[in-house]
């Protein structure tokens, strides 16, 4: 008994460490759930989890192939499909509109590891915004414990300095932790 209650405490302390106080977080990237992680903070949330934790990057298939990945996914499945064949010249880029199938391709990666809908998991993008939408739509899908990495694989925007408008604040990358180029196949999906 005593065992068991040490093993809370330390599961509940390890929760509790490495959350973000949901009061801090812009408007954008704020969750119905409220759960929030840092980057720097996610391999030993991961590691306190493990295995029935699901970690999920939810950018384009671009953004993995050409920018990289955190090391240690289970799976991509992107929220967003860019369309190329249109030009958005107020947001100077290409729109972006949301998978349909976004649903159905983390399901295949949750059903994969043995995923219940109460097991933590993970979603990662390029900076929080769209690993929130993410958390919300797996909310309303009935996923209970899912926490949005708020700072994302890139990070904030520096807002003043000799890096502002980069990159360069937070983030994955920014914290040092472990990423590659090299994809494997059998954890990315296509979006249409």
């Amino acid at each position: 008994m005593r065992v068991l209650l040490i093993a809370f405490v330390l599961a509940l302390f390890a929760i509790n460490a490495q959350a973000v106080d949901p009061a801090s977080i812009p408007q954008a990237k704020a969750t119905k759930l409220g759960l929030y992680l840092e980057a720097k903070d996610v391999p030993a949330f991961l590691k306190a989890h493990a295995p029935k934790v699901l970690f999920v990057d939810v950018r384009t298939p671009e953004e993995v192939l050409f920018v990289g990945s955190p090391t240690g996914i289970d799976g991509q499945a992107p929220f967003g499909i860019m369309h190329y064949e249109k030009w958005d010249s107020a947001k100077n880029t290409f729109p972006r509109n949301p998978n349909p199938d976004f649903l159905s391709q983390f399901e295949v990666f949750a059903l994969d590891k043995g995923i219940d809908k109460t097991d933590p998991v993970v979603l990662i993008c390029r900076s929080g915004d769209r690993s929130a939408m993410s958390a919300d739509l797996l909310a309303r899908y009935g996923y209970t414990n899912v926490w949005s990495v708020v700072d994302g694989f890139e990070g904030d925007m520096a807002k003043d300095g000799p890096n502002k408008g980069k990159r360069t604040v937070n983030g994955w990358k920014n914290a040092g932790l472990p990423w590659s180029y090299d994809i494997d196949q059998n954890r990315i999906t296509m979006g249409k």
